[in-house]
């Protein structure tokens, strides 16, 4: 489906729709407005830029969320980066170092206190879901999605690390985050309509 020249409340209701080139061309539209927006409050170019491909993650997750009576979508776009970047913040602030996250510090950390076992529970399924994810991926994803996310590294030092183009490694978490959401996505639907039956 060809989606340029839409107004951007149909680009909305097509990634609703799971319309992946209306996510490319609301991106297109919108992503140095984003970018602009997250760096002027973490003040970290490769943290910005990181948060900018969060933000329009969060647009795909949640486009059915956005009802244009409330705000435009670039209003829209804002706030949730606003909202994201200061999130980031916070948790930097409440972390000594942020650059030697592990995958330990991700998966078996408890995060906040968890007194209900089921919530637990829960969190631990989840994470599960995502580790048998990240294993299905081809390896040169997985490999600059594990540095990028758990290890906490940037895509520019990513780039030096795994001596590859910029361009090459912003494209490999793309395309691995694409595949990750698709899979965890075909997950929840099959445990949806099994838990319906």
């Amino acid at each position: 489906m060809k989606s340029d020249g839409l107004d951007d409340i149909l680009l909305v209701k097509l990634i609703a729709a799971a319309h992946t080139d209306a996510l490319e061309q609301l991106y297109d539209r919108y992503n140095r407005l984003v970018f602009s927006v997250a760096l002027a409050i973490l003040g970290d170019r490769s943290v910005a830029e990181e948060a900018t491909l969060d933000v329009f993650v969060h647009v795909w997750r949640g486009a059915k969320t956005y009802h244009p009576d409330r705000a435009k979508v670039n209003t829209w776009l804002v706030a949730i980066t606003r909202h994201h970047a200061i999130d980031i913040l916070r948790w930097q602030n409440s972390r000594p170092d942020t650059k030697s996250l592990s995958l330990d510090d991700v998966f078996l950390s408890n995060g906040p206190e968890m007194p209900d076992p089921e919530a637990h529970a829960e969190l631990s399924l989840q994470q599960a879901r995502v580790r048998e994810a990240i294993a299905q991926l081809p390896p040169e994803q997985r490999q600059v999605l594990l540095l990028a996310y758990f290890k906490g590294h940037t895509h520019q030092q990513i780039a030096k690390i795994l001596e590859k183009p910029l361009g090459t490694i912003k494209t490999r978490i793309r395309l691995a985050m694409q595949k990750l959401r698709e899979m965890l996505l075909d997950e929840v639907q099959v445990t949806d309509k099994s838990e319906g039956a």
